[in-house]
């Protein structure tokens, strides 16, 4: 037995002693391997650039399917309510987590109203014209938060919107009216200055002529 074990320990010592002679261990020639793939930084747009976030909140989406008879769950991520800088339109924007694929976009308008869902005081529902498919739909969604306070800042939100919105269409409206109303009298001013200015007729000037040269042989 101590025949056979000797070897195998001076195998050991010579390994120890010769690291080079240990097989599959790399030498470092202090060379530098230049990366293959060198990657770019590129700017990522999302749309959202012109508007200013009113509110944002972690939320769960459902949309009615109407063939079904059904809700179904549209997507898990972050609601925003986004102000247009220059129009000042607010519209809604629901994304999904991790994929950022858009499940809500549309308008609030002053007709916008939301409404307790099946007695659920974290959630609540609404209609309006959807865009998120790319082309409008009339769709009915149900939106639900983690927490009751979560789903009021939200409905008091869109409350408020709305109401802002319905006010900016009624001043629109008024100041539209005026200036149409503007226009038409200054184009009626315009047609009976036209009309006073007109140039005589020949019988006119003829009679005109008639009367200066009458009136100068009585003088």
């Amino acid at each position: 037995m101590a025949n056979n074990a000797e070897p195998i320990v001076q195998n050991v010592e010579d390994e120890e002693e010769n690291p080079a002679a240990g097989a599959g261990e790399e030498e470092d020639t202090g060379a530098q391997i230049a990366p293959i793939v060198r990657l770019q930084e590129v700017a990522v747009t999302t749309g959202e650039e012109d508007e200013d976030c009113l509110l944002d909140l972690k939320a769960k989406l459902y949309r009615f399917d109407k063939e079904g008879n059904q809700w179904k769950e549209r997507g898990v991520g972050t609601v925003k309510l986004l102000k247009h800088k220059e129009t000042g339109k607010v519209r809604l924007v629901m994304r999904q987590n991790k994929t950022l694929k858009i499940c809500a976009n549309h308008l609030v308008l002053p007709t916008m109203t939301t409404q307790e869902h099946a007695g659920n005081e974290k959630s609540c529902v609404w209609h309006a014209a959807d865009f998120a498919d790319g082309e409008l739909k009339d769709e009915t969604f149900a939106i639900r938060f983690p927490s009751v306070e979560n789903c009021k800042d939200f409905r008091q939100k869109i409350e408020e919107i709305a109401e802002s919105q319905g006010k900016k269409d009624t001043e629109e409206g008024s100041a539209a009216a005026e200036l149409i109303e503007k226009l038409t009298v200054e184009s009626k001013d315009q047609e009976q200055k036209s009309e006073g200015e007109k140039e005589p007729t020949p019988a006119e000037e003829k009679e005109a002529d008639a009367e200066e040269e009458a009136a100068t042989k009585r003088d």
